[in-house]
């Protein structure tokens, strides 16, 4: 199993994100170091985990929709599919199942992760600065115009 650990190489030069994503590794990280140390019960930990990301997610999709992400875009999509899979992993280890299923959690969403953020939320990061969002107060300096067509992808340069 590969920790994940936070770098500067996962900033994204917007502080609270930056803050949020950090949060998420070390999360993810006190995860992996309590499997390899033998913790038997996971349960503490994926629950302050899948809480953290519930909310780090939302507060994203708010920051999509502020900015004209259209409300079922593949930014938001992932970020459904990541809460489905901790719920799930929550579920087998309460039903006694392999505790392995631990270190696969961590190595994905790690992997995972790395990439989310380097596209994904990279390419929010680009547009809340083009647009002149500030994700504390919601402001907008640049808004979006009536008749623009809502960001369906990830809002990157290679998917609209």
């Amino acid at each position: 199993m590969s920790a994940l650990a936070w770098s500067e190489a996962l900033a994204l030069k917007q502080p609270r994100m930056d803050q949020t994503h950090r949060e998420f590794v070390d999360l993810l990280h006190g995860l992996g170091a309590a499997h390899a140390a033998g913790v038997a019960d996971f349960d503490t930990l994926l629950q302050g985990l899948q809480q953290h990301t519930e909310a780090h997610f939302a507060q994203e999709e708010r920051w999509m929709a502020d900015i004209g992400f259209a409300p079922q875009n593949c930014h938001a999509l992932q970020h459904a599919q990541v809460l489905k899979v901790l719920v799930e992993v929550r579920r087998a280890l309460a039903e006694g199942g392999d505790r392995e299923i631990v270190a696969v959690l961590v190595d994905e969403l790690g992997q995972w992760f790395v990439g989310h953020a380097q596209a994904m939320d990279a390419a929010l990061a680009e547009i809340m600065v083009e647009r002149g969002y500030d994700p504390e107060t919601g402001r907008l300096l640049h808004p979006v115009a009536v008749d623009a067509q809502p960001i369906t992808g990830c809002g990157g340069s290679s998917c609209s």
